[in-house]
């Protein structure tokens, strides 16, 4: 039974796995729960309870712990004086008690004892453990061991039947035995044996006489079941042989395996029905008897006919491996798959029971009974059922049951098997050594087996025997050591034809016709109506149309389709054309009628295409939109054809019209009827002519015969000749006698030159101008010179006679006859009467010398040397011997070879004579040239030894070598190959040697002579390569290899090799020793990968070592080529000034190959001009040293196999200064002594006033020094008091979170407050429906990943798509793909690896990666981090900003803050500080609660030189406290009261009648200003209408009574960020300018004399300093925050470890080994993206509200953390910007967390995209419907709107868009958004 069908092997990406937590935990059991689909894996120290999909839900602990295997009873019951180590407990059974619903899981520890687990949680129920039957084994493998349980109804308990090998210890452990299993899993009963007692018990023990005859006996238990009455074993087990040759180990021999059943009855528990069947299974004369995995299964009806049993019958599948011997190293790969029944088995054990109980036989258990014991005889009838008696028991039985063999397996061992029936059909599933699995289709011995499909379900390892099926059978787990795996049984989806999907053999797969798809039938809708599932080959859909091709030029042209098995089709059918034109079809049963494309549609056929194009005729359901069938269509077009032979030639329906020279489908469109040609015979043609011989310069007309000439009508030219001489056409007119004749006119033709005697030319028939007749033999016509080549009387009358050449004695020439001017008497002529050339003539002779003994072949060249060679025969003598010449060597007239003849002693030399038919003076040739005999001699020869394979060039040296014709080299019998030689030396090449190793003698023929002398070769040993170093090179070679090896000297020229794509490259080695040689690594053919920028393997990389075959292509190399380095050019111009000394640096790229071992060191020579520079060598640049030269200079780099000159160098020095300069230098000069004079008298006088200015300054500087020092002191102090202040404020107030829309949505869209898409699409009524239809279509587009990647793109292309565009459009659609975050990480993922790629193709330094917001991808990744962060910020990071922010305001509110200007006494930013000296206290005021104001007054503190507004504000943040921003009143809506008393309350406000004006300066009111004391009241009340002390409504208006504030207060986008000082604008009316602390200082309003109490202003820096030190800590904790894996029980962000993998892989894609580079893109990617933003906009993340000055210390603290997150050094100096200085300590340990946080990350355990899918799912499902997806798709659509066109265009040009008809669908989109009604 053949495998008729071997299916592709499949990658196993797409099944769900669960692996292995460490190496060495492998997996060893498998069981299902058949009721709920639960996975049960016992593996190494852990039992897992897994879902159906493979998701852990429990995993129980089960070891390691400490044990030794030789403490029984363990040391868990009693001490144990072994040394105890930590074990590892392997699964050794797991077994579902489905009546108790727990699990048994027995494991090797503690000599084998078993836990009890509840199966819905692994809740240990109980592990008995304290008595000796609770110890099953102490064996450690895990498949050596196996249970059946055993039901006997409700009323009595299950049993368990255990058997197990026992590791050689007998006496411990019974082999197999039965055992209670109590109801409770703590009863002191469990594991007890059924029965026991002194003399019988329910179990077998193997005899310790066993081990004696087999010392490493055992018995392996593979299988077992329960079925009918019995219980039944399978096992491998040594053959206990007769005598110590068969089965003892000891005696040398390999030990000798049976497969054996074993069965007893349920019942039995005296074990008396034990028997024992050996199995095996033959196929093909091969026994396969080594048992692997065996299952049982029912049979199935198509199974059961074949074997003859009932379809419900038990069968057993085995997989058994070849022969008997067990070999664990080389064992055989070779292994079959075989079935027993059940019925067979029973009924051979049944015979074998009652030949037994006839007294028959012996018992035949060698392994329990040593000796042979007799079978009894007794009186019983024997049934099915019989279960012994305590006589005749156990027993074997010694002939094999044979399997019936099915399916063969030579190279993937199988190991594993497990089978059921699907419709009737039989199907197994096997397991393999290389982790695959094979499905086969059993039908039995007479049908055969099929195997239809093989997958790679694990990656590597070996699959182990359980497998189960999921609980709906739908499923397959399937396990190797390290991976379980979860395989549809089915795949059935990868067949994409009927025919494949039918043809499959795969049972569960039928072709759903209108769907178009393999599927089972359940999930092919509407399956049961006829024809709509087709489940057999010949129920396919058939597609013929009728007519089957049709011109292009006929248009809409009717054509009929008959379609066989299609199902009925009312819905209607659409004809495709491909992508050409698509129609309705109309159907009348099985018939449908279609019409061929419109003009417009129909394909172009340009001429180099053929006459014709294939189209794929589809046809497609209405219903379901799908192509169901299709059938290929022909459009040809007739008029491609030039002639007439190949237009009637054509297999479609062409015809030629003759008088209009075209072809055509339809003859009517001829002009005539006479016409229209449709048969070959028909067409105008010539016929093959004789050879047309025309001689030069002779008039002459050519006829030709032809047929079916057509007669030119009226208008039409006549016919003519055209001949192409020389590439010059000649156009000759011709009559056209009739329809069958044509002659060009009379005409005389000429070629140039003499080097050809004839010359073949074309020639064409045409007519009408350009109407050629066609020439199908190809006619052509031979023109001809006589005296061409033709010099001398013989070579004239050797010409062929038809040419009608003479030889012209008087002229000495050969020229046409009637040219020679001579009478007939004076020609020669061939065949005429004188025919004969006098005055032969000798020119050459080769060889001149030659051995006596003849045997030379001599050749004879000259002119007349006979036309015959019967005229020369015997008539040649050389130095007077006789030379026979030789009729092959004969060239009439020219040449003579013929063979000397044998010389006398007395002959040394003489002239060569050849005589023409009669030895006569005129016919008689004499040389002038000497013939000499010569004496060959040897003298010596080297090398003298070579290698046995051969190959050797030897050079043998003597005299005369070079005498005689021929010359032969022998080495004892072997010929040598002769190469060339001298006259003193003779190269062969040595061939590989008969007789092996050794000398051999050499010995010289020269044609006849034969030459000897004592001369010896020597054959020895081939060379070997043992190794070479390095193992890579680059593309162009020619990079030093040192190779070790033997035998290397005998080698003379040895060549290293490389073969990639067929083609070969050499290079040179030379030898150094005999055992090491250096070579330059061979060149790659690279012209084929010169695209690209990878390392590529040689297909064949080894030496060419004379002949030796070994080392041509060596195995076991790994050798690699890396890519050329690439120069870049010094500059664009080619050009490069530089001054001497100065270095050149050469760019480019590749200079450091990434060899292994990181010692990728290239040898590179970079010559300026002539001259070499030292060099240092980076990966991007050579640094090259420049020679001390000046001038302009060529460079010039070599490395390997490439030489680059990279432009020129320029060095100028610092030119000498001409005259003029010189002349220029002394006026000058001259102009500046004048000049000094003038100062020096000026600088007298100035003297004399300044004393007086610097005792003035004297004593201003004292003044300021005594402040400065105030100021320092003060600084100090407030340093140290402030930070414990600070930490006691603030107590754990309610942090204000946004909620996720109101975050997402600042983030996303900043500054925007009611973004559309938070509300709902908003559209007339009218159009409703239809703008939502055509919305819905985009968002499927936009869910479709080619359509987005493409909009994407295109978008991005365009020019007028602005950044902001850019961000919106990355916003808008992650708020679509809110829902589908799964589908949107994978399009970012997309996008970044694009991006990746261009930044590294567009030469932009890596590190730029991800640095600012350029396109779409980077504003995804911002918004993605937004999404996946909000949880990580809400329990995590939150806290510690809010801290920060909260601390930020307290400590600048601490002093003063100029409301107008923003600037603050503390501050973290230089910019935001007041430098001068402000005097101010600070006041408590006890204020009034203003929504109840009986509570208790609230104390808050302020200062007094607060304005009122800024007063306010603190009183709110005091009074609202834990109130979110958004909620609390706004300032300006309520009035500060100072109330005095009972009576009296005055309202304080910024401005008023009271405010004071100087100048044109006015200042806000203060506190101060209304000398409020300390502890005074004041109550916040709503704005009253107008009151006492209010400013004219003139000046300040009520609603605007704050506008200062309202300056200041940062409401915008981050972009408003830079502008953020508010202008002092007069008031418009007044044109007063305000102030508060400070003025303006722009304003230039100082005067001079002012200097004297101003302070130099950096002195304040020092208060910079006293608040960061205030803040420190609550920085340190949001970094450290940030920075860390794992925080306050909150885990790393998946996200966050998922995209740092992800740019860890892109990285290695493109091999970029750079730490700073990934370092940096990790950066660019988390902290720059997302950290910054939200530490710069805290307003993002919670309800607060955010002044200027807290904003510029964000920025500071914001700055601060990117230089953290940095590689680069920041060097800084006194000139740096102080908010970098003021952080420069901190930094560095900053950046070391950020390091470790990196390389903590990225050592985690990566993150499967099955767990990254699942939380994306979850995080989808959690926040789903945040935002209006039609709102945000409408607003995306704005940009189709605005680019449609491109948009169309790209999808319209991409491949994947084309297939899907995306553009298309767009189309239909941009129609339903664009209707107006």
């Amino acid at each position: 039974i053949i495998p008729l069908r071997m299916a592709s092997i499949h990658a196993n990406c797409k099944y769900s796995t669960f692996r292995v937590e460490y190496p060495e935990w492998t997996f060893n059991h498998l069981a299902v729960d058949h009721r709920n689909g639960n996975v049960y894996l016992g593996a190494v120290n852990r039992i897992y309870k897994l879902s159906p999909g493979l998701d852990v839900q429990v995993s129980h602990q089960t070891g390691p712990d400490e044990d030794n295997r030789n403490c029984y009873p363990p040391r868990i019951v009693q001490p144990c004086s072994e040394p105890l180590t930590l074990t590892n407990n392997v699964n050794k059974m797991l077994l579902m008690d489905y009546r108790e619903n727990r699990l048994l899981a027995c494991g090797s520890l503690y000599q084998g004892i078993c836990k009890l687990l509840r199966l819905d949680d692994l809740f240990k129920l109980g592990e008995p453990f304290h008595k000796k039957e609770h110890y099953l084994s102490g064996v450690n493998e895990s498949g050596s061991v196996f249970g059946v349980i055993v039901s006997y109804g409700d009323a009595s308990p299950d049993k368990l039947f255990v058997a197990t090998a026992v590791d050689g210890r007998p006496e411990y452990f019974p082999t197999i035995s039965s055992r209670k299993l109590t109801r409770n899993s703590e009863e002191d009963g469990m594991f007890a044996y059924v029965f026991h007692d002194e003399f019988v018990a329910s179990m077998i023990k193997i005899p310790s006489d066993t081990f004696t005859v087999v010392p490493d006996f055992d018995i392996y238990y593979i299988y077992g079941f329960s079925s009918g009455n019995f219980v039944y074993f399978l096992t491998l087990q040594p053959e206990m042989g007769g005598g110590p040759t068969t089965g003892s180990s000891s005696a040398g021999r390999e030990q000798v395996y049976t497969s054996k059943l074993v069965r007893l009855c349920k019942d039995d528990t005296a074990f008396n029905s034990y028997v024992e069947v050996p199995l095996g299974c033959v196929k093909g004369g091969v026994e396969y008897r080594l048992l692997q995995a065996a299952y049982l299964s029912k049979a199935g009806t198509i199974l059961a006919r074949s074997l003859g049993i009932g379809p419900d019958d038990d069968i057993l599948y085995a997989v058994f491996s070849k022969g008997q011997k067990r070999r664990p190293k080389e064992s055989s790969q070779e292994s079959a798959l075989c079935v027993f029944t059940l019925k067979e088995i029973n009924e051979r054990i049944k015979d074998r029971l009652q030949s037994c109980y006839k007294g028959e036989g012996t018992l035949d258990l060698a392994w329990l009974k040593v000796k042979d014991i007799s079978c009894s005889s007794a009186l019983l009838t024997i049934d099915d059922n019989f279960c012994g008696l305590d006589m005749n028991a156990p027993l074997g039985v010694s002939e094999m049951v044979r399997g019936i063999p099915l399916f063969s397996e030579s190279n993937d061992k199988m190991t594993s098997v497990i089978a059921y029936v699907y419709k009737n059909h039989s199907l197994a599933f096997v397991g393999t050594k290389g982790g695959r699995l094979k499905k086969i289709r059993v039908d039995g011995p007479t049908y055969g087996a099929l195997q239809y499909e093989t997958i790679q379900v694990v990656d590597n390892g070996a699959i182990l025997r359980d497998m189960a099926f999921s609980s709906d059978q739908h499923f397959l787990y399937v396990m190797s050591e390290s991976q379980l795996t979860h395989v549809p049984v089915e795949a059935c989806e990868q067949y994409l034809s009927c025919k494949d999907c039918l043809g499959s053999g795969d049972p569960h797969c039928g072709w759903c016709v209108l769907h178009s798809m393999c599927t089972r039938k359940e999930k092919c809708e509407r399956s049961s109506e006829p024809r709509r599932f087709a489940s057999d080959i010949k129920q396919c859909v058939r597609l013929s149309v009728h007519p089957n091709n049709i011109s292009v030029s006929q248009y809409s042209v009717m054509l009929v389709l008959e379609a066989h098995n299609v199902p009925e089709l009312s819905a209607g059918v659409n004809c495709t054309f491909e992508d050409l034109a698509e129609m309705d079809g109309l159907v009348e049963g099985n018939r449908i009628t279609c019409s061929s494309p419109a003009e417009k549609e129909v394909p172009r056929i340009v001429v180099d295409q053929g006459d014709h194009q294939i189209v794929q005729l589809y046809l497609k359901s209405k219903e379901t939109g799908l192509a169901f069938a299709n059938t290929s269509f022909v459009f040809y077009n007739c008029s491609v054809h030039k002639s007439c032979l190949s237009c009637v030639g054509s297999p479609y329906q062409c015809h030629w019209c003759k008088y209009r020279h075209t072809c055509t489908h339809d003859p009517s469109s001829c002009s005539f009827q006479e016409g229209r040609v449709k048969q070959p015979e028909e067409c105008p043609q010539l016929l093959p002519a004789d050879r047309i011989l025309v001689p030069v310069n002779v008039v002459k007309p050519i006829t030709l015969r032809a047929k079916n000439l057509p007669q030119p009508q009226s208008g039409q030219r006549g016919y003519e000749c055209v001949l192409t001489i020389q590439g010059v056409e000649q156009r000759v007119p011709a009559l056209r006698f009739n329809s069958s004749s044509v002659q060009c006119q009379n005409t005389s033709y000429l070629y140039d030159g003499m080097e050809m005697s004839s010359l073949p030319v074309d020639l064409t028939v045409i007519w009408n101008g350009d109407f050629s007749i066609d020439n199908p033999a190809q006619n052509k016509v031979h023109l001809y010179k006589c005296d061409a080549r033709r010099e001398s009387c013989g070579l004239c009358l050797k010409a062929d006679p038809l040419f009608g050449c003479v030889w012209c004695k008087g002229e000495n020439r050969c020229s046409l006859k009637q040219h020679c001017p001579h009478p007939q008497s004076m020609w020669l002529e061939h065949n005429g009467i004188n025919s004969k050339c006098t005055h032969p003539r000798i020119t050459k002779i080769t060889p001149l010398r030659g051995p006596r003994e003849g045997g030379t072949l001599v050749t004879i060249r000259g002119e007349n040397l006979g036309l015959e060679f019967s005229e020369i025969k015997d008539h040649v003598k050389v130095a007077d011997v006789e030379c026979t010449p030789i009729p092959e060597g004969y060239i009439p007239a020219e040449q003579i070879v013929c063979e000397m003849g044998k010389a006398e002693k007395s002959q040394f030399a003489g002239n060569i004579q050849v005589c023409v038919g009669e030895c006569r003076p005129e016919f008689m040739a004499k040389s002038s040239k000497y013939y000499y005999f010569v004496i060959p001699r040897l003298l010596s020869l080297k090398p003298n030894r070579g290698p046995v394979s051969g190959g050797t060039i030897v050079n043998i040296t003597g005299s005369n070598l070079d005498a005689g014709s021929n010359v032969s080299i022998m080495f004892k019998d072997q010929q040598c190959t002769y190469q060339r030689r001298g006259g003193q030396w003779i190269t062969c090449s040595s061939h590989a040697s008969m007789q092996g190793y050794g000398n051999v003698s050499v010995s010289v023929f020269v044609d006849k002579a034969h030459i000897h002398k004592d001369l010896k070769f020597e054959y020895v040993e081939d060379p070997t390569i043992t190794k070479f170093e390095p193992e890579w090179s680059i593309f162009s070679g020619n990079t030093p290899v040192t190779v070790t090896g033997t035998n290397l000297d005998i080698i003379q020229t040895p060549l290293i090799r490389a073969k990639y794509k067929n083609l070969e490259t050499v290079n040179i080695c030379q030898v150094l020793s005999p055992t090491t040689m250096q070579c330059m690594a061979p060149e790659l053919p690279y012209s084929l990968s010169r695209q690209k920028e990878v390392p590529e393997r040689p297909d064949e990389f080894g030496f060419i070592l004379d002949n030796v075959q070994s080392v041509l292509a060596l195995n076991n190399t790994n050798f690699i080529y890396y890519p050329n380095p690439v120069f870049e050019l010094l500059s664009v111009s080619g050009v490069q000034e530089l001054k001497p000394g100065s270095p050149i640096i050469l760019k480019g790229r590749n200079f450091l190959p990434p060899a292994p071992g990181g010692n990728g060191k290239l040898n590179y020579t970079v010559l300026i001009g002539d001259k070499p520079c030292t060099l240092t060598v980076s990966d991007t640049q050579l640094l090259c040293e420049s020679p001390n030269l000046t001038g302009r200079h060529k460079v010039l780099a070599r490395v390997g196999g490439i030489e680059f000159s990279p432009g020129v160098v320029h060095i100028t020095s610092d030119s000498p200064l001409s005259s003029t300069a010189v002349i220029s230098i002394a006026g000058a000069g001259g102009l500046l002594i004048f000049f000094i004079v003038i100062v020096l008298i000026a600088y007298k006088r100035k003297s004399r006033e300044s004393d007086l200015t610097l005792k003035r300054l004297q004593m201003q500087m004292d003044n300021l020094e005594s402040r400065v020092a105030l100021e320092c002191k003060e600084a100090f102090a407030e340093l140290q008091t402030d930070i414990h202040e600070l930490t006691s404020d603030l107590d754990g107030a309610g942090i204000p979170f946004l909620d996720y829309r109101t975050y997402t949505m600042r983030v996303l869209f900043p500054g925007i407050e009611e973004h559309p898409v938070l509300r709902d699409l908003e559209v007339p009524g009218y159009r409703q429906e239809q703008v939502e239809k055509g919305l819905k279509l985009f968002g499927q587009l936009i869910n479709n990943k080619v359509f987005l990647l493409s909009f994407i793109r295109t978008l991005e292309s365009q020019r007028g798509f602005s950044m902001r565009d850019r961000g919106n459009v990355a916003s808008l659609i992650m708020t679509v793909l809110q829902s589908k975050l799964e589908y949107a990480t994978d399009v970012l993922k997309h996008l970044l690896s694009d991006l990746i790629d261009k930044n590294l193709e567009s030469k932009n330094h890596p590190k730029l990666l991800l640095r600012r917001t350029e396109s779409v991808a980077e504003k995804m990744l911002t918004n993605w981090f937004t999404f996946l962060l909000y949880k990580f910020l809400k329990e995590c990071a939150g806290e510690p900003l809010f801290s920060l922010f909260c601390a930020i305001k307290q400590q600048m509110e601490k002093g003063p803050i100029d409301s107008i200007t923003g600037e603050a006494r503390y501050s973290l930013s230089e910019d935001k500080l007041i430098r001068q000296q402000i005097d101010y206290k600070t006041l408590v005021v006890n204020c009034m609660h203003p929504d109840n104001e009986k509570t208790p007054e609230v104390q808050v503190k302020v200062l007094n030189c607060d304005t009122i507004s800024q007063v306010k504000e603190k009183i709110l943040d005091a009074i609202y406290k834990n109130v979110p921003s958004s909620h609390r009143p706004k300032a300006s809506d309520m009035d500060l009261e100072w109330r005095q008393g009972r009576v009296v309350r005055v309202i304080l406000q910024d401005e008023d009648v009271t405010t004071k004006i100087e100048g044109d300066w006015k200042r806000l009111n203060m506190l101060t200003h209304y000398q409020v004391p300390d502890n005074a009241v004041v109550a916040l009340v709503p704005k009253q209408v107008t009151t006492y002390n209010s400013v004219n409504n003139s000046t300040v208006s009520r609603t605007s009574a704050s506008k200062y504030e309202n300056m200041i207060k940062y409401t915008g986008s981050p972009d408003s960020l830079r502008s953020r000082t508010p202008m002092i604008t007069p008031d418009q009316e007044s044109g007063v300018k305000v102030w508060h602390l400070v003025k303006n200082h722009e304003h230039g309003d100082q005067k001079e004399g002012d200097r004297g109490s101003k302070m130099v202003s950096e002195i304040y820096l020092t208060r910079l300093l006293a608040t960061k030190g205030t803040l420190q800590k609550f920085v340190d904790d949001l970094f450290e925050t940030i920075f860390s894996t794992a925080h306050r029980g909150s885990a790393l962000p998946l996200a966050i470890k998922y995209m740092f993998d992800f740019l860890d892989e892109q990285a290695d894609k493109h091999n970029i080994h750079d730490p700073h580079v990934r370092h940096t893109w990790k950066s660019n990617c988390l902290p720059l993206r997302f950290w910054v933003n939200v530490i710069k906009n805290p307003q993002f993340v919670f309800d607060i509200h955010k002044s200027s000055i807290t904003d510029a210390c964000l920025s500071v603290v914001a700055q601060t953390f990117m230089d953290s997150c940095s590689t680069s050094e920041h060097r800084l100096g006194k000139d740096s910007p102080s908010n970098k200085l003021l952080y420069a300590k901190d930094i560095p340990s900053y950046k070391s967390w950020v390091e470790r946080y990196y390389s903590d990350i990225s050592k985690m355990p990566a993150i499967s995209d099955q767990d990254m899918n699942a939380y994306l799912a979850e995080q989808s499902r959690m926040h789903m419907n945040e935002f209006n997806t039609m709102s945000s798709l409408s607003e995306i659509y704005s940009y189709v709107g605005k680019y449609t066109e491109e948009i169309v265009s790209a999808l319209e040009q991409d491949d994947g868009a084309r297939k899907q008809r995306l553009a298309y669908k767009l189309e239909q989109v941009v129609a339903f958004m664009s209707l107006e009604s």
